[in-house]
This record gives structure tokens, C-alpha cells and sequence, in this order.
């Protein structure tokens, strides 16, 4: 049986809206400090559109989010089951100094509900800011390959590759990419994204 779905005041069939992917994040997802059309999500989708691939790309980043917030809301997240999700968690914890086994139980908690529904996911990893230490940055670092690894999972190894620590390619705090930082981003990760739906 099909599902009826409302837009405005219209009911449509589910099966006739467009597949999509949900970016869940941070502010890294979210766009801080950008305008919603320079945001990750934005670009990819444009991007993809501009592949002849008819998919909505949804931001479901909030700024300051953790991976023990990502796993909070997942729920509300999955309401409207996507084709795919791409996982971008963990910064936040990582500039709070979190333990990183917290960290892995959230994400592989959020990773073993998406592969339960048989959604697709490709993990965004993130690395640990330099002045925590060795010790801690080793242990945060090997989180996301383990996963990957475990739940046999496609990995982007760094979410930030090629824009953190380039000052052209960032807001003013240095943490943030600015849209040319995203434009960066969405380059590089283009080719995991369509690996993922299936498209070389």
C-alpha cells in the first residue's frame, strides 16, 4: 500500500517523491556562518543535479551537535526512511575532549539503527584537534576506520580534507569552511557520494 504525504495542502503518494539523502551533522552540515544555499547540503545537491541525479539532499545539521545529540534525534531524523545518510558526528566531541569510546558507542549506535532499516550510509570521519595530545587524538582518530571496518561501511576519511588549517578556505574562527572551503568539500567527496547510489 502506498502512503500519502502531505505538501501544503496537496496529498501526494510517497512513492512519488524524489528519493533522498540525509546529511546528519553539525555545523559542518548546517552551514554556520553561511547562507543556506553555500551549505554542504546545498552544493551536493546541486552537484548531483548537475550529474543528471534527480535527489534531494536534506540538512539535518545543528550547530554545537554531538554524537550523543545525533543519536538523541535519530528517531526524528528516520521518520521519513531516506535512500542514504551521510554520517558527519564527532567534531563537537572532539573539541570538548570527549572520550572517544563514547563517541564510537554513539555513532555505532546510530550506524547499527541505519543498517537495521537497510538504509544506506557513508560515515564522515573527523580528526582530533592537535592540542589534546597524542594519546587522545590516536584514540579518536582509530574510531571511524573501526567502524567502517566493523559494519563493513564506506568511510570518507576526513570530512574536513583540503580545508582545515587553509585560512582561504575558512571563516574567521578558523573552524569553519567559508563557501569556498564547501566548494572543497563537495569535490572531494562527490565520488564517495555517488559510489554510495550506485553511480561511478
Amino acid at each position: 500500500m502506498l502512503a500519502l504525504v502531505w505538501l501544503g495542502t496537496a496529498p501526494v503518494l510517497a512513492a512519488d517523491l524524489r528519493p533522498r539523502i540525509v546529511v546528519l551533522g553539525d555545523s559542518l552540515v548546517a552551514g554556520y556562518g553561511l547562507p543556506i544555499k553555500e551549505a554542504f547540503p546545498a552544493k551536493l545537491q546541486a552537484a548531483l543535479e548537475a550529474r543528471g541525479i534527480d535527489i534531494d539532499v536534506v540538512d539535518s545539521g545543528i550547530s554545537g551537535d554531538t554524537s550523543a545529540g545525533g543519536r538523541a534525534r535519530l528517531n526524528l531524523v528516520l521518520a521519513e526512511p531516506p535512500r542514504a545518510v551521510i554520517l558527519e558526528l564527532g567534531a563537537n566531541d572532539g573539541l570538548r575532549g570527549l572520550k572517544p569510546t563514547a563517541t564510537e558507542e554513539n555513532l555505532d549506535a546510530i550506524i547499527g539503527e541505519l543498517r537495521r532499516q537497510r538504509i544506506k550510509i557513508l560515515l564522515a570521519g573527523m580528526y582530533a584537534p592537535p592540542n589534546l595530545g597524542r594519546d587522545y587524538g590516536q584514540a579518536f582518530n582509530a574510531v571511524y576506520p573501526r567502524l567502517a571496518k566493523v559494519h563493513s561501511i564506506p568511510l570518507y576519511p576526513f570530512f574536513l580534507d583540503g580545508v582545515a588549517g587553509v585560512p582561504e578556505l575558512n571563516q574567521a574562527d578558523g573552524i569553519h569552511p567559508n563557501a569556498k572551503g564547501v566548494d572543497v568539500i563537495v569535490e572531494r567527496i562527490l565520488p564517495y557520494v555517488l559510489k554510495l547510489l550506485g553511480r561511478s
